[in-house]
């Protein structure tokens, strides 16, 4: 990964679900310089384990050869939906870093407990392996997973992009895009609804 490149480009993937089936994701691509030229959209179940393909989908549906690598909102979505960051980043050949906010002891007792006898999911949670903590220029640390990459670069890309508090840019962009876009879906449902009652 070439990071010293000044127009550097990750897509940036977050989500936002409330109690429904299914949880909207975003994604945002954003150079370095903070420029927005891209999204994409889509859609996850509920405690489902669909994550992994959606998030290859939304990726492919782009048909960009200038991304230089992936930055998820996290490895476990919508109530234990686990992406898997090693086959999107060798599906998609770019670099994936999951980011998180908290330190924590793990969510393997969560998963076995709502997911007792769902091994694959346990399973693929234990895959993910270790977090690394990374301190910010912004005084605030951000806990780390990459896949494809080095340690280093992990460190670098997570610096380049936080700007302020720890969410890096793109994924709190993403956040940001996801929620609305789930917020309009409930408010036209909840118009049609209403309208057709």
């Amino acid at each position: 990964m070439q990071l010293q490149k000044h127009g550097i480009r990750v897509l940036g993937i977050s989500e936002s679900f409330s109690s429904r089936e299914r949880s909207v994701l975003c994604g945002v691509v954003m150079r370095r310089d903070l420029h927005i030229d891209g999204f994409c959209f889509g859609t996850v179940t509920i405690g489902g384990m669909d994550a992994t393909e959606e998030i290859l989908r939304m990726v492919t549906s782009l048909g960009r050869q200038d991304i230089n690598a992936i930055l998820l909102n996290g490895c476990v979505i919508a109530w234990y939906n686990i992406i898997d960051p090693k086959v999107i980043a060798n599906q998609s050949g770019l670099p994936v870093i999951c980011v998180s906010y908290e330190e924590s002891e793990g969510l393997a007792g969560h998963i076995e407990h709502h997911f007792p006898h769902d091994r694959e999911r346990i399973q693929a949670y234990e895959k993910l392996g270790e977090r690394i903590s990374i301190s910010l220029k912004t005084g605030y640390h951000l806990y780390a997973r990459g896949y494809g990459c080095t340690e280093p670069e992990v460190r670098q890309l997570c610096r380049i992009f936080t700007l302020h508090g720890k969410i890096p840019e793109p994924v709190r962009v993403a956040r940001l895009c996801a929620r609305t876009v789930m917020q309009q879906t409930y408010v036209e449902k909840k118009s049609s609804n209403l309208s057709s009652g």
